[in-house]
């Protein structure tokens, strides 16, 4: 089964916006069917703009640490994707928590520093996406948090790259275990399943903040990439 064998990613970033938001921190590991790593690669980059202070307070990563600590933000993103693309080429799926973040502001970071992008990212699982289709009616947060708290997942340093991105991967494989008759599928069709059930969820997003909030909101729903 898909969930056997994982690749993880994770960011922490500067900020929200994935146009304009620089990589901080990342990590990219390779989890066995019991959820440990089999092997982990962090990064630490200085993204070249002050890191805002909101930013700081929720991954620890201050502009000073930054400067004096991380490395060339080019070398890093290039070698974020180059571990993502070993993964892919491996076989593995990649899990990322709400996909489309992390991978959509990778993507324009490496076209920042003239990287070639990744390539179209196949197969990925996004927990948070599987989660919302799969128990729709759950009240709560759906933040890695909440969700790790849900599936008896340990996270006890959330939002560290490297501690989300296993988190989110060991969610996964609970995922895959609650839901074996829904996930007993192939890697591609989960896929391909996950981008369906994304834009659903966005379309009820906008219809949502429409009626609401904002009449002429427009969501985002393309997955995994914006």
């Amino acid at each position: 089964m898909w969930a056997h064998r994982l690749a993880v990613f994770d960011l922490e970033t500067t900020g929200i916006d994935v146009e304009t938001s620089r990589v901080v921190t990342a990590n990219v590991s390779i989890i066995d069917h019991t959820g440990t790593s089999e092997s982990r690669f962090d990064w630490l980059a200085n993204p070249g703009v002050p890191i805002p202070a909101g930013a700081s307070a929720v991954h620890g990563v201050s502009t000073e640490r930054a400067v004096a600590e991380g490395r060339v933000a080019a070398d890093v993103i290039a070698e974020i994707v180059d571990a993502l693309t070993d993964a892919l080429d491996q076989g593995l799926s990649i899990v990322i928590y709400n996909a489309p973040y992390d991978l959509t502001l990778l993507d324009r970071e490496a076209r920042r520093y003239g990287i070639t992008p990744l390539r179209e990212p196949i197969p990925v699982v996004d927990p948070l996406v599987i989660d919302k289709a799969l128990d729709r009616y759950r009240k709560g947060k759906r933040t890695l948090e909440a969700a790790a708290l849900h599936y008896e997942v340990e996270l006890l340093d959330a939002h560290d790259a490297g501690a989300d991105a296993i988190a989110a991967g060991r969610v996964a494989q609970a995922l895959a275990l609650r839901y074996r008759a829904e996930l007993d599928v192939s890697q591609h069709d989960l896929h391909h399943s996950q981008a369906g059930w994304f834009a659903d969820q966005a379309t009820s997003f906008q219809e949502y903040m429409r009626r609401t909030k904002d009449p002429t909101f427009t969501a985002r729903t393309l997955w995994p990439l914006g």
